[in-house]
């Protein structure tokens, strides 16, 4: 991990933390940290900076932290997904949380398998889980926000209108579709489709929502894939 990512719980005074969990294990066996040393911390959902080891042993770390500077700004950009397969979701929050998608739609669509809605990896624990790993790895602390839309029609029509507005609108999505426009450093609201893609009635409606059909070349992309290939094409 590239940053300690720390919670309310961790702090036994205002500027001193104590961890006893996989974070020290890190710590000792990655970092091979020793007691003076330095290392990067961010407060989760709060700012960042360093801390400096008082006490360091195989059962806790105690540290010093000074959080003083802001987490990287958001990447301007509402992702929609429909719901992947479980080990893809859960790829797909890290992959999230490491580019800086702050905002995330996971929607229901024909070729989207009603198993996948019962998944364990929807819990709010998992789903906090890797967006963690994430964070840490990106040294970023915000947390992204996940919401469910469990019904296609209901959602395209009267959700997503309000979640696009003021955007510019595109759906990711192979066939009679413009190329993927390239740096456009601005608010977007992408809709990439599940393995298979859309089907024609799903695309009609996303069509009729404004939102315009475009691809990522001749090849096609698994959805974890296509997620950081478009938003290298979006974005400088």
């Amino acid at each position: 991990m590239n940053l300690l990512i720390l919670f309310d719980s961790d702090f036994i005074d205002e500027h001193r933390v104590c961890l006893r969990d996989r974070r020290l294990k890190h710590v000792l066996q990655v970092h091979q940290a020793q007691e003076g040393d330095t290392l990067r911390a961010g407060k989760l959902n709060g700012s960042l900076g360093e801390g400096r080891i008082i006490t360091l042993s195989k059962s806790e770390l105690i540290m010093d932290v000074s959080l003083h500077q802001s987490p990287p700004p958001p990447l301007p950009l509402t992702l929609i997904v429909a719901l992947p397969r479980p080990k893809m979701f859960r790829r797909i929050l890290r992959l999230s949380a490491e580019l800086g998608i702050k905002q995330l739609h996971f929607i229901h669509s024909y070729r989207v398998e009603k198993s996948y809605w019962q998944s364990p990896a929807l819990e709010e624990s998992v789903q906090q889980e890797h967006f963690i790993a994430g964070l840490e790895q990106a040294k970023d602390t915000v947390l992204p926000t996940v919401h469910f839309h469990r019904f296609f029609k209901p959602f395209v029509e009267d959700q997503l209108p309000d979640i696009s507005n003021n955007s510019h609108k595109l759906l990711c999505h192979p066939g009679d579709a413009l190329p993927c426009p390239h740096q456009h450093n601005e608010a977007i609201t992408l809709i990439i489709g599940p393995e298979g893609g859309f089907i024609p009635y799903e695309v009609e409606k996303f069509k009729a929502a404004d939102f315009t059909q475009v691809h990522l070349g001749s090849r096609i992309y698994r959805v974890e894939h296509a997620i950081p290939l478009a938003i290298a094409k979006l974005y400088d």
